[in-house]
């Protein structure tokens, strides 16, 4: 027996992004037109997928774990995203500056740098994406089926729409 007033379960949308591509950053506006459109009815997930070509991105995506872990994961991405050239330049005291940005633990992000206590999320989303054939940045996963904007995005926030749409009609 369902109960009608329950409100049905939000739409998983994956963004598998890589935090030093500026092909992410250039994603973001889709995705927060998404989360405008939709609200709570479309969950969307940041899953890590750091490019070997990008070298401060697995420490980036550790940070952004660690910044989850502080209640600002998304908040802490986009603020990343903005400055991948800063951070291709700079490396690992751009993550820091980024959190205390945001009024984050600064010690306590940087002790989660260095202890590790993240690499296996990251890992595991890094493993899970190549089952996936991920290949580049940024993908999206909505309903079973792969979106891939690593080499355009033209058209994608069109067919998320479509897929959320269906999904949500059941």
């Amino acid at each position: 027996m369902t109960d009608s007033t329950t409100t049905p379960s939000p739409v998983v949308l994956e963004a598998w992004f890589d935090l030093q591509c500026p092909d992410c950053f250039k994603a973001l506006d889709d995705v927060r037109a998404l989360r405008a459109a939709y609200g709570d009815r479309l969950d969307v997930q940041l899953r890590h997928f750091p490019l070997s070509k990008n070298k401060h991105a697995y420490a980036a995506a550790q940070a952004a774990e660690e910044a989850a872990d502080q209640g600002q994961g998304w908040a802490y991405a986009e603020a990343l995203l903005a400055r991948t050239a800063e951070l291709a330049e700079r490396g690992e005291p751009v993550l820091l500056e980024v959190a205390t940005g945001l009024g984050l633990d600064a010690e306590e992000f940087d002790t989660a740098l260095i202890d590790g206590r993240h690499l296996l999320t990251v890992d595991a989303d890094q493993a899970e994406g190549q089952a996936l054939k991920i290949t580049g940045t940024p993908t999206y996963v909505i309903g079973g089926e792969r979106l891939d904007g690593g080499q355009s995005q033209e058209g994608l926030r069109a067919r998320i729409e479509e897929i959320a749409d269906r999904l949500l009609a059941g």
